[in-house]
């Protein structure tokens, strides 16, 4: 493993050691996961083992989230630079970009030329589009750095959930709104996901989209253009998406539109857990505070951590967006999520279990002390929060 190193004039020589440094393969890896199922319904014949994936993420990683546990550690400061200018972390991210290409293909392959159940088409649609979700958050952590192969990579990665307008959206909308009432990408406390993924997936899309008309706008250029960073990426997805309709036929349209919703949904999914009910205080200049680690909730959870290049410290990220996911850290005293994201996707798809859970958990935050002035609340449960929660607050007009 390498070992990074620095004579510092006050402190005297610091080391430090990634530990972690070949485990980050698993997220280059966590992708391909679904050629495992393939492989097996090949040796067997049984169609439900193409299902397997589904239980791994959703069963099997929650699990092992709660019996590994979480990682307190972090890089020193003053070694960062060497961390982060390592280009071995790099280029993990920049090779999980084909990955999502092949395992989109051979499922396609799958559903094309075998003779499935509608039922196990709807399944494998589900599992393939789970994993093309993974291509969003490899689209993130690439989408997020200043080098134009990780711009170019980010958008090709977003073209296997047909998701091409996510950078730009999530960049200059939701880093600049997050964790306010303003931000469709921040869910609030008492909106369930369902409803929160009628509000986010559109209200993201048209964002996204503005936001690029206006940048080309300034320049001078036509919106439908070859300038456009959001139709550079959907031509890819029609290419791809077109090949793969020509390739196995009609059983490919409602594959594909399963797929696609499918990984959106986990974004939402994403987007839901990780700020649910956090609210940034508005200055007497009607700008919102400069974005803390208590703006987001984290999960410091190794193994779903390693799956996901780190996402799960969001916290440091929203602080820091262009700090790489190796030298994301840890802090004390922030929203802390009770698993990884998987865990919390299954409670958020229960709306009951998940306000049982998490709603007082927001209100326990030290920042918040239950003061509900300090939480972002959904408008139409508003009276009843503070009826149920305020202890005499006043609820605002």
């Amino acid at each position: 493993m390498a070992t990074y190193t620095l004579e510092h004039p006050d402190k005297g020589s610091i080391t430090y050691t990634d530990k972690k440094r070949y485990l980050w393969l698993i997220s280059m890896l966590m992708p391909a996961f679904p050629l495992m199922g393939v492989a097996i319904f090949y040796q067997t014949g049984i169609q439900w083992t193409l299902a397997l994936p589904l239980a791994v993420n959703y069963l099997i990683l929650p699990f092992v989230d709660y019996l590994v546990g979480s990682d307190q550690n972090n890089p020193p400061e003053e070694l960062v630079p060497q961390l982060e200018a390592d280009r071995y972390y790099r280029i993990l991210t920049i090779l999980t970009v084909p990955m999502h290409f092949v395992v989109l293909g051979v499922i396609a392959y799958v559903v094309g030329t075998n003779d499935l159940s509608p039922w196990m088409v709807l399944v494998m649609a589900i599992v393939a589009g789970g994993y093309s979700g993974l291509g969003i958050n490899t689209a993130h952590e690439l989408g997020h750095k200043q080098t134009a192969l990780e711009q170019l990579m980010a958008k090709v990665a977003l073209a296997v959930p047909a998701y091409g307008h996510f950078c730009v959206e999530h960049n200059r909308g939701h880093h600049v709104l997050v964790a306010t009432p303003d931000d469709p990408a921040s869910s609030k406390l008492g909106e369930n996901i369902y409803a929160f993924t009628l509000r986010e997936i559109p209200g993201t899309f048209v964002r996204g989209w503005n936001l690029e008309k206006t940048r080309l706008n300034k320049q001078g250029k036509a919106t439908w253009s070859v300038h456009n960073n959001i139709l550079q990426s959907y031509l890819i997805s029609l290419v791809l998406q077109g090949t793969l309709v020509y390739l196995f036929g009609w059983i490919m349209l409602p594959f594909l539109a399963v797929h696609n919703f499918w990984a959106w949904y986990q974004l939402t999914s994403a987007n839901y857990i990780e700020h649910y009910g956090l609210l940034r205080k508005k200055n007497e200049n009607g700008r919102y505070e400069r974005c803390q680690p208590h703006h987001s909730w984290n999960a410091n959870y190794i193994m779903s951590n390693l799956a996901l290049f780190h996402l799960q410290r969001h916290s440091d990220h929203h602080a820091n967006p262009v700090r790489r996911y190796q030298s994301l850290r840890n802090f004390d005293d922030i929203p802390e999520l009770p698993n990884g994201y998987y865990g919390m996707y299954l409670l958020a798809y229960i709306p009951w279990l998940w306000f049982k859970v998490m709603d007082k958990r927001v209100l326990a935050l030290p920042h918040i002390n239950g003061d509900l002035s300090k939480v972002n609340i959904l408008p139409a449960k508003l009276k009843a929060t503070y009826e149920q929660y305020g202890q005499g607050q006043k609820i605002p007009e």
